[in-house]
């Protein structure tokens, strides 16, 4: 005979195995961090010395804006590892056996799982839509500045822009500290045919006003007949549809974005027909379908480690992470897919999600009920 558990029954297995589970994943991603923080100080001790950085700033504007990054980074990794962990022990000590046979549903044990996966899939949809940028453009500007090899926004050398239908833009080695250029053109286009060029030497950018400025510039104009002709100009001031942004690497630019700037510079990329939509289009999904695979992750683990097997607990985290790296990699194939064009960037970015989803429920439904 099944004895059905009371509220108060539900309530104390509930408390019970989200502890567990919480506590597990904290403790498991807090020793990965020490030893992570650890290793990275002892590998960038000399710079810190040599470049005389302060012992607050790289406390606090290096190291605590590190860590969130690492923990979004390795969030759903340690959900894995931490189910596959206290439900194998569990499932060893016959736990799980005795919480079915008192008449509890496997569909019913998956709630207090599900409700640590839902706390920690908000954490990592927090950091990524919003602290994580914050925080590494405050650790690349530290980085800038203390340490060799850094890590900062590389700007190209060489730019060409579709600023608006037929006109242009080339900038050629925009310097970020000086917000300059050597050589700045403007081409305007009717029919194919160049009819117009805008060339000026040390133009400047300014960040508040978006206008671009420049001494002295020469404007190339095309007549009718096909003839050249040019005229000289002082002090240029205007302001076209091209932000300095745009000309550093995308790629790295976008991980300094809030979900609210890349969905602006999204807009602005795609009225100019960019070519970097794609990749702006891959970094936004990749926000919101990370986090979204802890639930994924939390769902194997437990249909995985919750039977009782020969070879015991090494057994379920030897499957659960080789599951798990194989996620991570197909992930990042499929984005670098996405990124290049030859795939719809969100089908890219979800595939993976959709794919293990289809393993969750198959491992989900031979779970012992």
């Amino acid at each position: 005979m099944r004895l059905i558990p009371s509220i108060r029954g539900y309530r104390t297995l509930d408390r019970y195995i989200l502890g567990k589970f919480l506590s597990t994943y904290i403790f498991g991603l807090l020793m990965i961090i020490i030893v992570v923080v650890v290793f990275d100080y002892v590998e960038k001790v000399d710079d810190f010395t040599e470049l005389k950085a302060p012992w607050r700033d790289v406390i606090f504007d290096y190291y605590l804006n590190f860590v969130p990054y690492f923990i979004n980074q390795f969030s759903s990794l340690f959900t894995f590892i931490a189910v596959i962990f206290f439900t194998s022990k569990m499932a060893m000590q016959t736990e799980i056996v005795a919480i079915l046979s008192g008449g509890v549903s496997f569909r019913r044990l998956m709630w207090p799982y599900f409700v640590g996966a839902s706390i920690i899939a908000l954490l990592s949809v927090v950091l990524s839509l919003w602290v994580i940028p914050i925080t590494q453009r405050k650790s690349m500007e530290f980085q800038s500045q203390y340490l060799k090899k850094n890590q900062v926004i590389m700007y190209e050398d060489h730019v060409y822009r579709q600023i608006e239908p037929g006109t242009f833009a080339y900038v050629r080695g925009y310097s970020p500290h000086l917000e300059r250029v050597p050589f700045f053109a403007l081409e305007r286009f009717e029919n194919s045919e160049m009819v117009e060029t805008l060339n000026a030497a040390s133009a400047s950018f300014d960040e508040e006003s978006g206008r671009w400025t420049a001494p002295r510039y020469v404007i190339y104009t095309r007549s009718e007949d096909g003839s050249l002709g040019y005229k000289q100009y002082r002090n240029l001031d205007t302001l076209i549809n091209l932000d300095a942004r745009e000309l550093s690497e995308v790629k790295s630019l976008v991980k300094t974005m809030t979900i609210e700037e890349i969905n602006d510079f999204l807009s602005q990329q795609r009225r100019k027909g960019s070519d970097n939509v794609f990749i702006i289009e891959v970094e936004r999904h990749t926000r919101y379908s990370y986090p979204f695979s802890t639930f994924i992750l939390t769902l194997i683990g437990v249909a995985l480690s919750s039977r009782k097997v020969r070879g015991g607990m090494g057994m379920h985290i030897g499957l659960g992470i080789t599951l798990c790296f194989s996620y991570i990699m197909l992930g990042r194939v499929f984005e670098q897919i996405a990124i290049s064009g030859s795939m719809t960037p969100w089908l890219g970015v979800w595939l993976p999600n959709i794919i293990y989803a289809i393993i969750a429920v198959i491992v989900y439904n031979k779970a012992p009920k």
